[in-house]
């Protein structure tokens, strides 16, 4: 027994062409990720210049001792407030110097590419902020304090008290790459009609067919002529 099958009107659209199998346009590719791990590499060994400008730059907190016990210098200093502003300051310049040289060294983006460079940047601020740890003075305040002598400034150790500032460089890694991404990546070009398919309906033209309308059912009939002599 046979199914009956209904011919395809000329007004519906075409099937669209099957797609074969494993043909996916967005599919990830083993390239795609070596360039994730790579961004990953490159902008987590990015965190040991974040250690050495934190080191640099932060301001310095002074202790001072009188030889039986260690005490702030100046007790009015801001300048461990002014520490963590500075990692905060540079950790967001290197996330946006990141998502520049991410996004101009691979235009097309793509998901690894964004997780390599977050990945990346986590990494890199904790790298950084641990490197400025250790570069900086020891954290034994006693060897210090008699080290330097009674009654004798000394430089405390690095401290970072907001550790919230550890994700200002992921996020503003990824979020200026994901802009630039937005604004300056080539759009892919508009798919092609299929078959010449408009899309819509146009009704037929005049003159490309003669007329089969009907006369009018209330048409009444001519006469007959009369015979001729």
């Amino acid at each position: 027994m046979t199914e009956a099958v209904t011919p395809q009107s000329p007004l519906d659209p075409p099937s669209l062409p099957t797609e074969k199998p494993g043909a996916a346009s967005g599919a990830i590719t083993p390239e795609d990720v070596r360039d994730g791990a790579v961004v990953a590499l490159l902008v987590g060994a990015a965190g040991l210049l974040l250690g050495l400008l934190w080191l640099w730059l932060a301001p310095r907190v002074q202790y001072v001792s009188n030889g039986e016990a260690v005490f702030l210098h100046n007790s009015e200093s801001e300048a461990r407030i002014a520490s963590d502003g500075t990692f905060f300051l540079l950790s967001l310049g290197l996330g946006a110097l990141t998502a520049v040289g991410t996004f101009l060294w691979r235009r097309a983006g793509g998901v690894p590419l964004v997780i390599g460079l977050a990945v990346g940047s986590c990494f890199g601020a904790v790298v950084g902020w641990r490197f400025g740890l250790w570069l900086g003075p020891s954290s034994d305040l006693v060897a210090a304090a008699k080290q330097a002598g009674k009654g004798v400034p000394f430089d405390a150790p690095l401290e970072l008290l907001a550790h919230g500032a550890l994700l200002a460089w992921p996020m503003t890694a990824v979020l200026v790459h994901l802009g630039l991404t937005a604004l300056w990546t080539p759009r892919d070009p508009d798919p092609e009609p299929v078959f010449g398919w408009s899309g819509f309906y146009q009704a037929p033209s005049s003159t490309s067919s003669p007329s089969t309308t009907p006369p009018p059912a209330d048409a009444a009939p001519s006469a007959p002529e009369a015979p001729r002599a």
